[in-house]
């Protein structure tokens, strides 16, 4: 198992195809899903198809960025972080995302890791720009975002074709500069 990144308490590591059960087992709890998809059961075959060769594609096509997924030290798996170009988006201005496990929440895993990633990024693969989508009503997931110093950009709507829970409040952009981040971290 490669390990990309480690902090004092996470070990974000490559995901392989041997990871399926362990998405399955996260995607299928209506909590952690309701911002995401308003809580629907979880599809392994979906998960076996569609998602873990996503993953596995990131890290070919952009060295240094991708979906990781997130474990305790001693192995005990959390969840995941991505930092990875969105579709049509520059390299140097990636997407910070998480999905961690309902025990994993409240614990400040989500504030490290992705500290661990934005410094990564700053410091290791020269990005300009990092940036973060949530649902306006996932207050946790704002919170972190201010946390690590990403500062609120916009709110929008977008046309889903299923509107879930909360969706008519619409959606945020929050984003971070190297500027930012430098005048952040000292």
């Amino acid at each position: 198992m490669r390990v990309f990144l480690e902090t004092p308490r996470l070990r974000l590591r490559l995901f392989t195809a041997d990871d399926s059960a362990l998405l399955f087992e996260l995607y299928d709890d209506p909590q952690v899903m309701r911002f995401l998809n308003g809580g629907k059961p979880a599809d392994l075959a979906e998960i076996e198809t569609l998602d873990i060769p996503a993953f596995l594609g990131y890290y070919e096509r952009f060295p240094g960025y991708g979906f990781w997924a997130a474990e305790e030290l001693d192995g005990t798996f959390l969840g995941w972080f991505h930092f990875r170009p969105a579709p049509g988006a520059e390299a140097d201005e990636p997407e910070l995302g998480y999905r961690l496990h309902r025990a994993a929440w409240g614990k400040g895993y989500a504030t490290e890791g992705s500290l661990a990633l934005l410094k990564t990024g700053f410091a290791e693969l020269g990005i300009r720009r990092a940036v973060a989508y949530t649902m306006a009503v996932n207050h946790g997931s704002r919170r972190v975002l201010e946390k690590i110093g990403m500062r609120f950009v916009r709110g929008f709507t977008e046309d889903w074709a299923e509107l879930i829970e909360g969706g008519e409040h619409g959606e945020v952009e929050y984003a971070i500069t190297r500027a930012e981040w430098e005048r952040w971290v000292s």
